[in-house]
């Protein structure tokens, strides 16, 4: 599971995330919590490789696909790190993104199950991340919300080799059984 330090209790800053190693764990901090993930295992890695490429190769000119390691910076005490993220080339701006993401995707493992689900959720919804699919590599699982109004709304959930053909942030097709290969 994601484990949680605090200097005193809710007191980290992301001003903070910048005194850390660079030892392969991911660093994010909500709220003045600090929220510490270990290095993911290869199947986690299979799947944010698998989609990037997917969305990439269906990206328009005006947009951009990153992968994790990199800092969303939607208000001045949340920073956190999606497995993959789409925003558009006109946000990127010195070392983080701050403007709403167009998409946000975060691969479960047994140590973030909860906090991609519940947490970043929520996270992603407040900061009007426009689409947030969340992707389960062990049951080959693509569950996929997109924001409505202030809310987020499931508009699929598809397994193994259905189809899921979005159309936020563009169009392109995902079938998650291809993701894990």
């Amino acid at each position: 599971m994601v484990y949680v330090e605090t200097h005193e209790p809710g007191q980290y800053t992301v001003a903070d995330l910048e005194t850390f190693p660079d030892d392969g764990k991911r660093y994010e901090v909500v709220d003045g919590m600090l929220l510490v993930t270990p290095a993911p295992l290869p199947l986690h890695q299979t799947a944010v490789l698998e989609l990037a490429v997917a969305l990439r190769n269906n990206c328009p000119e005006d947009l951009k696909v990153f992968v994790a390691p990199l800092d969303f910076r939607p208000t001045a005490t949340r920073s956190v790190q999606p497995d993959v993220l789409v925003c558009r080339r006109r946000d990127i701006e010195g070392r983080t993104l701050e403007k709403p993401l167009l998409l946000a995707v975060e691969v479960l493992s047994q140590s973030t199950s909860l906090a991609d689900r519940v947490l970043k959720r929520r996270l992603y919804e407040q900061a009007g991340v426009a689409s947030y699919w969340i992707f389960d590599p062990a049951n080959e699982e693509l569950t996929v919300l997109e924001l409505e109004g202030d809310t987020y709304v499931e508009r699929a959930v598809v397994t193994g080799k259905e189809a899921f053909d979005a159309e936020l942030p563009f169009t392109v097709r995902i079938v998650p059984a291809d993701l894990v290969v």
